[in-house]
């Protein structure tokens, strides 16, 4: 988990770390992270992302559902 006691944007020491839901959306097509955890500051709005809560965020959108699903090799069955 990162430590962050500044924004880096704007400076202030009002950043704090947040939990809730986050909506992104990829070509047109809406998804939820429900409880993501990530760093916000109430001045400038800017949000800061750990690994962790990246991962989350790639598990959920719709642009490495694509990937996920070409990189799985398919189950062949054999007479």
């Amino acid at each position: 988990m990162i430590q962050i006691t500044s924004c880096p944007s704007c400076g202030s020491d009002r950043i704090k770390r947040v939990q809730q839901d986050w909506i992104g959306n990829f070509q047109g097509q809406s998804y939820t992270v429900p409880s993501l955890e990530f760093c916000e500051c109430p001045n400038c709005g800017e949000r800061i992302y750990d690994r962790k809560a990246m991962r989350k965020i790639e598990a959920h959108s719709p642009a490495f559902a694509r990937r996920d699903a070409e990189t799985k090799v398919p189950l062949m069955a054999y007479a």
